[in-house]
């Protein structure tokens, strides 16, 4: 899950409108103390970096431009009650980790269980491999805690089918 999309995976992508995003770091390496660097710097008081050389903020037009994602459709808000989250990771991805904290479950049981599907494999499984992917890109990079090593398994929820999960922004 670290390298390019597969192949197979690409029209489970597009539906989602995740295809822009899953290929954005080709060629280039992201630093993962660099974004920890800018996490810690952020200030949700005032939604802007306080840097050395003065205070900025990402604008809703940067997240667009930058990340290839809708930000003019329905809004993905709510909160999500009492779940089954052993339940939801079955459900949706075939597998349930050992230890599920809050909802959240660890990157390494993610990137570990789910491996690139080949040409033979299932439609079933190339779409639960697409949903780790997904969820991969959430828990690395859109959504990512200081530690950046959990995800949260309520962005599955919107992953039980790609077309819808492309009207949301």
């Amino acid at each position: 899950m670290s390298g390019p999309p597969s192949p197979l995976i690409e029209n489970y992508l597009r539906e989602a409108a995740f295809w822009y995003m899953a290929n954005i770091g080709r060629g280039c390496k992201l630093n993962p103390k660099l974004i920890s660097a800018f996490i810690k710097r952020w200030r949700p008081e005032m939604h802007t970096f306080h840097l050395p050389c003065g205070e900025y903020t990402i604008t809703l037009k940067d997240v667009q431009l930058q990340l290839g994602l809708p930000v003019d459709r329905s809004v993905l808000t709510g909160s999500i009650q009492f779940v089954d989250w052993g339940a939801i990771c079955y459900d949706f991805l075939g597998a349930i980790p050992d230890n599920i904290h809050g909802g959240q479950i660890k990157m390494e049981w993610l990137l570990g269980t789910f491996q690139e599907p080949v040409n033979n494999s299932t439609e079933v499984e190339r779409i639960r491999y697409a949903r780790a992917y997904i969820l991969n890109i959430f828990g690395g990079y859109l959504m990512s805690d200081l530690s950046r090593n959990l995800v949260h398994l309520r962005w599955l929820l919107k992953l039980v089918d790609f077309r819808v999960a492309d009207e949301l922004s």
